[in-house]
């Protein structure tokens, strides 16, 4: 059995420059301490707004009815706490995160800004 066809077809996993990996890291740690405080004013802070393009989420006080109560569940900030951080690109080359938790995937993106929070999608 050749396997090698195979491993040349898997598609590579993205990895994150030590620069990158380093700024993630100072702000996962920011990100994780306002979750572990429930401080949804902070949350809202490092998410990119209007949340998910959607202008019924377009600042910080609709973010946090709309958005934090419903996905910052009290069992998925613990999650995000503990839960490894996975680096990946975009097709259009953006450097991003996502945690996995339940059925939920919340997205971390390197913006001009810096990290912010910019997505929830499907665990699929």
């Amino acid at each position: 059995m050749n396997l090698a066809p195979a491993v040349a077809q898997a598609p590579k996993q993205a990895v994150a420059s030590p620069a990158l990996q380093k700024e993630f890291d100072g702000f996962i740690e920011k990100f994780r301490a306002a979750l572990k405080a429930n401080d949804s004013a902070a949350v809202a802070g490092m998410t990119l707004l209007p949340f998910m393009n959607d202008s019924a989420i377009r600042d910080a006080a609709q973010f946090r009815a709309k958005t934090y109560s419903t996905f910052f569940t009290a069992k998925n900030r613990a999650c995000i706490q503990r839960a490894k951080a996975v680096y990946d690109r975009d097709q259009e080359k953006n450097d991003y995160y996502s945690v996995f938790c339940g059925q939920d995937m919340f997205v971390f993106t390197k913006t001009p800004a810096g990290f912010l929070f910019t997505d929830i999608g499907a665990n699929d």
